[in-house]
């Protein structure tokens, strides 16, 4: 994900598109109040420097050291190093590293499936909201993972994805779960959370050559929003996205 520091714009992708479409709506909503933003997990800044540039202050948490250098680079050249702060630490540390009710909205991208305790997490990130903020979760999507490891002819991966309660193909699965929109969406409201949007994330940019993608990739990226809500469309998605609020 690219940036543009002149537009404070991200430069959307089908790969993004869905969420970016959410997280803009969320913004227009606080009409133009500037927001205190937690991105656990936020890596280089895909999303929190375009959060900056567009007014918010967001804190960054990632267990790399050098994706947080990353990130300090990416927001000095884009300008917005004021307006960024990187913390060192993983997800299952969050209530460790977080003041309570300080944040107005936390994304939680690609996180819940590698931590150790994705509902101490979950309950972490509801703790840290304020009465009224919201939470983006992105996580990896079964189905998707079954039916690519079945095309691929790694049929035995794909009936252990099938069965495995937690979603994995093995011991050498480096994704040590993987979820369904229903079973994410438990994971929220266990939390206190109330699930307003579930989308499908890469539905069809997954499985699109990439001639077809660099031919015209705003038709990919209209096909890819216009899917990401409809069933069953958004059940095979390679990645599901939750939107909550705390109430």
């Amino acid at each position: 994900m690219e940036t543009s520091a002149r537009t404070g714009r991200p430069h959307v992708t089908a790969r993004t598109a869905a969420v970016w479409a959410v997280l803009r709506r969320e913004l227009q909503r606080q009409d133009g109040r500037e927001l205190t933003v937690l991105d656990v997990g936020g890596g280089t800044g895909g999303f929190a420097v375009p959060l900056a540039e567009a007014g918010h202050r967001v804190t960054v948490i990632d267990a790399s050291p050098d994706a947080l250098a990353a990130l300090t680079r990416r927001a000095a050249d884009a300008g917005v190093a004021d307006r960024i702060r990187a913390v060192q630490g993983d997800g299952d540390a969050l209530a460790t590293l977080v003041e309570p009710g300080s944040a107005d909205l936390v994304l939680c991208h690609s996180v819940i499936e590698v931590v150790d305790d994705p509902s101490g997490v979950v309950s972490a990130i509801a703790t840290a909201l304020r009465p009224g903020g919201a939470v983006s979760v992105l996580v990896a999507g079964r189905a998707a993972a079954i039916l690519g490891r079945a095309v691929n002819g790694h049929l035995r991966a794909a009936a252990a994805l099938v069965t495995d309660p937690a979603g994995r193909a093995g011991p050498r699965d480096t994704l040590l779960r993987r979820y369904d929109a229903d079973t994410a969406g438990e994971l929220l409201t266990a939390a206190g959370l109330q699930v307003e949007e579930t989308h499908g994330v890469r539905v069809i940019a997954d499985l699109l050559p990439a001639t077809v993608l660099e031919e015209d990739p705003q038709a990919v990226l209209e096909l890819e929003i216009e899917l990401s809500a409809r069933a069953p469309f958004r059940d095979i998605a390679s990645q599901l996205h939750l939107f909550a609020r705390k109430s």
